[in-house]
């Protein structure tokens, strides 16, 4: 595997370019219009000389890194790609209208990754003639930074193709784990949401407030921050949206969200993003 083609030009998809082109890869980072892969292009400049400071990197270093992400708009130009790594909208019919311009475009060995953290590795690989080539490959935010990858098999995803992503990961220096089920949530999300959810029973329940809680599973668990700061800088948003798929796919009310997360969402309070949330900005 030589060329990675990362699909989506926002935060992740940036993200993923800077690890891919940090490990040797060649990369081409595409999305719809050329002023936000330039501003994909301009946040892993801005990460690559952070490291520079840091003296995590020299300016060789940075600017050989840099020579290996090219850019581009045309979905046709990621062709010769090895790995296709999508980082797009979380909107299954997108997702599923761009496989299958990538199973016509790509070449039969190429991989074909989504980023998704939510969505149907198997539905979306449906959408192809090669689902054994398709799989989940979820990084987390900031990239450059968490070492986690979820690698995610669909019903069809094969063996090699597992194995194949795994020392992908492990040679842009991330830590993998293998989901061997499609399911909702994978293994982060499917313990962290219901972690917070029930963090906000207990504040909606009046047991204790949102400090109390967050000090409380800092210094009683040990946790680098507490399940509501976490739940602000996710975005109660994102939380609410996550825990009732949960809901709506297993049908178990253990994953039943705290009405005080809706009624939250409708005054605005989203967390960070908006200001508000269980604790002012």
């Amino acid at each position: 595997m030589e060329k990675v083609a990362i699909l989506g030009a926002g935060i992740m998809g940036a993200g993923i370019a800077q690890v891919a082109a940090q490990g040797g890869y060649q990369v081409i980072l595409r999305d719809l219009q050329q002023s936000i892969v330039l501003d994909g292009l301009r946040t892993v400049e801005k990460n690559l000389q952070k490291a520079v400071e840091k003296k995590q990197l020299n300016a060789q270093q940075r600017d050989e890194i840099l020579s290996r992400i090219s850019t581009c708009t045309d979905l046709a130009e990621v062709h010769a790609a090895d790995l296709v790594i999508e980082a797009v909208v979380e909107n299954m019919a997108v997702k599923k209208q761009i496989f299958a311009e990538l199973d016509h475009l790509c070449q039969s060995h190429t991989l074909l990754a989504t980023n998704t953290s939510s969505l149907s590795i198997t539905e979306i690989a449906s959408a192809t003639r090669r689902p054994d080539k398709v799989l989940g490959m979820h990084f987390f935010n900031p990239v450059p930074v968490m070492k986690l990858v979820e690698l995610v098999k669909g019903m069809e995803t094969s063996d090699e193709t597992i194995d194949i992503a795994r020392q992908f990961v492990k040679h842009i220096g991330k830590e993998e784990v293998v989901v061997h089920r499609d399911s909702p949530g994978y293994i982060v999300n499917r313990i962290l949401v219901p972690f917070i959810n029930e963090a906000t029973f207990v504040v909606g329940e009046g047991l204790a407030d949102a400090e109390a809680v967050d000090m409380a599973m800092k210094y009683g668990a040990g946790m680098p921050m507490g399940p509501l700061e976490l739940a602000d800088m996710i975005g109660l948003d994102i939380i609410y949206a996550v825990i009732l798929a949960f809901y709506n796919e297993f049908r178990d009310p253990k994953y039943r969200p705290h009405h005080l997360l809706s009624t939250m969402i409708r005054a605005g309070y989203l967390g960070r993003k908006s200001g508000r949330g269980f604790y002012r900005y």
